[in-house]
């Protein structure tokens, strides 16, 4: 961080990108418990692999490591990176990855059964989110600093990429992502240069695109895409619940099982656990148990 020239904001420098909350451990559990039928888990390390040895046999299994110079061939010289942003822009180069895979966070987990067809229609990935106008964010210098904000800006480049203006731009929601690797290796085939510049930055940065929202943005274009029919996920960002009775965000996790939510995604555990105490005990009840 010391040795970066540009000015870093929260999104770039917030200790809670990099630490770990044992967030994987819950996301493989419930990868497991309600899908299945997913043949392999790529985990994308740098550094040391996380310790698989408490998990299921059946898990354990399906997960394959690979490292940052694995999928960063040719680029080597921007690593190390802490950059998420980065790393999405070149994991589609995973050796040996499906055609259409999903893309978890680490904090994204399942909640409830997920069929192959929730996720993709035959080749077109099932998208969600929705349709928002951003084009007053551009030339706002305020927005352009609240770090809640940040992803906005990331979805609007990303749509300028595709050829398209913020006044229409699909807001990919905090769930998993269905993708396909042929429409990012066009994608980076087609707008190389960009991918280059995307991978520089060691942290995140507003000049950045979110490189599976031009993934949506391209299957959409294409007429390759299909959009959830329902909502079916939940987001808990950081600091959610702060303020007001702590009680409203803990009733999201206690009504899991008694919604159609198949996707949790909780941005901050610890933040959350500071809230809500017993949040982790909630969330290993709304993914199906078998954790150690």
């Amino acid at each position: 961080m010391a040795q970066t020239e540009e000015r870093l904001g929260e999104n770039a420098s917030n200790p809670h990108r990099w630490e770990s909350s044992d967030e994987i451990y819950f996301c493989l559990q419930s990868i497991h418990n309600h899908a299945p039928w997913i043949r392999t888990i790529w985990i994308i390390v740098d550094g040391d692999a996380p310790d698989l040895t408490g998990m299921a046999q059946a898990i354990r299994s399906k997960v394959r490591i690979v490292s940052h110079e694995e999928i960063f061939a040719g680029y080597t010289q921007v690593l190390p990176t802490f950059n998420s942003i980065a790393i999405e822009s070149m994991m589609w180069r995973i050796d040996g990855l499906a055609e259409r895979f999903l893309y978890f966070n680490d904090d994204v987990f399942l909640t409830a059964p997920l069929a192959p067809r929730d996720v993709f229609d035959d080749i077109s990935p099932v998208l969600r989110g929705g349709w928002r106008d951003y084009s007053g964010l551009a030339s706002d210098p305020v927005a352009r600093d609240d770090p809640a904000l940040f992803n906005h800006f990331m979805q609007i480049n990303a749509a300028a990429l595709c050829g398209l203006g913020a006044d229409k731009i699909f807001a990919a929601a905090h769930a998993v992502h269905p993708m396909r690797r042929s429409i990012m290796a066009a994608l980076f085939d087609a707008k190389t240069a960009e991918f280059e510049a995307n991978i520089i930055p060691r942290f995140r940065m507003l000049a950045q695109f979110l490189p599976q929202a031009a993934h949506n943005h391209w299957c959409i274009l294409a007429e390759e895409a299909v959009f959830a029919p329902a909502r079916d996920h939940l987001h808990i960002r950081s600091g959610q619940g702060a303020g007001e009775a702590p009680e409203r965000t803990r009733g999201l996790l206690l009504d899991l099982s008694r919604t159609p939510t198949r996707m949790l995604c909780v941005n901050d555990l610890p933040q959350l656990e500071a809230l809500v105490p017993d949040a982790r005990m909630l969330i290993r009840e709304a993914i199906g148990g078998g954790l150690v």
